[in-house]
């Protein structure tokens, strides 16, 4: 009798167990490559989010800060807070430079110009997470298909044999089980990553709502306090 080993076996599967396989691995792949993306993105999203803060709050001109970013713009695009912030900032100096265009009509374009802006950050935050549910989800089922289907074949070999034994089903039966066990290793990192990243993009959906709210509240004293005066 050969030797089992895990290559062994998996090489001596059936050609739909072979197929799970191949699918399970495939789905690991992706998934760890998102995995390591995401993360990469949400790290820069909190690395953003604190280094803005600080910046507005420092007391600085918001023209200046404006101008600052304008100036870093020339080499990338305008990310995360900064971009709810441009996008706000910018409406609301265009709209005050209209003649005839009163404070409401001036804070309604600005909030407008920063729900829009908000709504592409948070969708390039959720880029492809519910590809890493969808990894979770259904690499159990898969891997569980090739197990039933590699212990249904076992069994259908074991019937045809003169003497059962355990021996004759060792073998398909372990090669089956390896199925299951790469549904798990594609499932398992797939719905942790997912559960922290969700945590992480709601936290920092939640710093976005929060800034727009302090934002909105600074451009409404200087909308309205030409109209007071």
């Amino acid at each position: 009798m050969n030797e089992m080993n895990i290559w062994s076996l998996i090489v001596g599967a059936t050609l739909v167990v072979k197929l799970v396989m191949l699918g399970l691995l495939s789905l690991s792949v992706v998934s760890w490559v998102v995995i390591v993306q995401k993360g990469l993105v949400i790290k820069d999203a909190e690395l953003e989010v604190g280094g803005f803060e600080k910046r507005f709050w420092s007391g600085m001109d918001l023209s200046q800060l404006f101008r600052d970013g304008a100036n870093r713009q020339k080499s990338s695009a305008a990310l995360g807070m900064e971009n709810l912030f441009r996008s706000g900032f910018k409406e609301f100096t265009r709209l005050r430079q209209q003649q005839g265009i009163d404070s409401d009509a001036v804070m309604e374009g600005s909030q407008r110009a920063m729900r829009v802006a908000m709504a592409k950050e948070e969708k390039a935050l959720e880029k492809h997470l519910a590809l890493l549910a969808t990894v979770a989800s259904v690499s159990p089922y898969i891997g569980l298909f090739g197990t039933v289907w590699g212990i249904m074949s076992a069994f259908i070999g074991l019937a045809n044999q003169n003497q059962a034994t355990l021996a004759v089903v060792a073998q398909p039966i372990a090669e089956a089980l390896i199925a299951t066990a790469m549904g798990l290793f594609a499932a398992i990192p797939a719905v942790l990553a997912y559960n922290h990243y969700a945590a992480k993009v709601e936290s920092i959906s939640h710093s976005y709502y929060t800034f727009v709210d302090e934002f909105t509240s600074i451009l409404h004293r200087q909308a309205y306090s030409k109209r007071a005066a």
